[in-house]
C-alpha cells in the first residue's frame, strides 16, 4: 500500500526514532502531524520537516490536552507512539518503591492508552495503529521488573486491540537500545564505550540508529494483512541471550 495521500500522526515525532519515524512517512508522500511536550521542539521540528508537516505541543499523560489535540487534528489515517517515558528506574524489586513504578507506568502504558482512546473517533476504518514496547517484554533482565512489566503490558494491549478495534490494525514495535538524544545526558566517551558493549551483545554487532527502527513503522502502516502483530527491531538482542 502507497502512504501517498495518507496522513500520519507521530506522537514523540520530534526527535529520535520519532522524528526519523516522521521524515520516513514524508518521503513517501504522507502529510505528517507531529506532537511533543515542547512547542518549542514542534516548532523546530516543523522547520526541518517543511510544508507537508503540522504538529502542536500536547502531553499525552493529560488526558484532556490529548482530546484537544485529536480534535485539532481531525481525520487521519495512521497514529504512530514513539513517545516512550518510563523505564528509567533499574535497581531490585524489593527495593523499587510503588510510587516510582506507578510513574513509568504512568507515562508509557498510560500515555499510550490515552492516546489511543482520543485518536479513535478519527481514525480511519482501514488506518492502522503501531505503538512502542521494547525488547524487554521478551528478554527480562535482573532489575528490571518494571520495564519488563510496562512493555509486556503494551504489547498485550496492543493483541487485544486488533481483536476489539478491527478492521483498523493495531501493532507493536519492540526496538532494543538505539542510538537517540534520549543518552545525550551521558558524557561522549561513556556512552561510545557502553555502545561499543552492547554492540557486542547482539548478533548484528552495532546499536540501531533511529532510521532502522523508523522502517519498522512504515511496513506496519502500510502493509494491510498484519495485525496484533510485535516486530522485534533489536539486532538479534533477544537471540543472543539465549544458549
Amino acid at each position: 500500500m502507497s502512504l501517498q495521500n495518507h496522513h500520519a500522526v507521530i506522537v514523540g515525532g520530534t526527535s529520535g526514532i520519532g522524528l526519523a519515524t516522521a521524515k520516513l512517512f514524508l518521503s513517501q508522500g504522507a502529510q505528517v502531524t507531529v506532537a511533543s511536550r515542547s512547542q518549542e521542539k514542534v516548532n523546530a521540528t516543523l522547520h526541518e520537516l517543511g510544508p507537508k508537516a503540522q504538529g502542536y505541543a500536547m502531553d499525552f499523560q493529560d488526558e484532556s490536552q490529548t482530546k484537544q489535540f485529536f480534535e485539532k487534528v481531525s481525520d487521519f489515517d495512521h497514529l504512530v507512539v514513539t513517545a516512550a517515558g518510563g523505564g528509567s528506574s533499574h535497581g531490585s524489586f524489593r527495593a523499587l518503591g510503588i510510587d516510582v513504578a506507578r510513574a513509568e507506568f504512568e507515562s508509557k502504558f498510560w500515555g499510550q492508552y490515552t492516546t489511543v482512546k482520543a485518536a479513535l473517533p478519527f481514525i480511519s476504518k482501514s488506518g492502522s495503529i503501531t505503538l512502542t514496547s521494547g525488547a524487554a517484554a521478551a528478554r527480562p533482565m535482573k532489575g528490571a521488573s518494571t520495564l519488563v512489566a510496562i512493555n509486556s503490558a503494551i504489547e498485550g494491549l496492543a493483541r487485544a486491540l486488533a481483536m476489539d478495534l478491527a478492521p483498523i490494525r493495531v501493532n507493536v514495535v519492540s526496538p532494543g537500545v538505539v542510538d537517540t538524544p534520549v543518552f545525550s545526558e551521558i558524557d561522549a566517551k561513556s556512552r561510545e564505550a557502553m555502545f561499543e558493549k552492547i554492540a557486542q551483545s547482539v548478533l548484528l554487532q552495532h546499536v540501531a540508529k533511529p532510521e532502522e527502527i523508523a522502517e519498522a513503522y512504515v511496513y506496519l502502516a502500510t502493509n494491510t494483512y498484519t495485525t496484533g502483530a510485535v516486530l522485534q527491531v533489536e539486532g538479534g538482542a533477544i537471540l543472543s541471550g539465549i544458549g
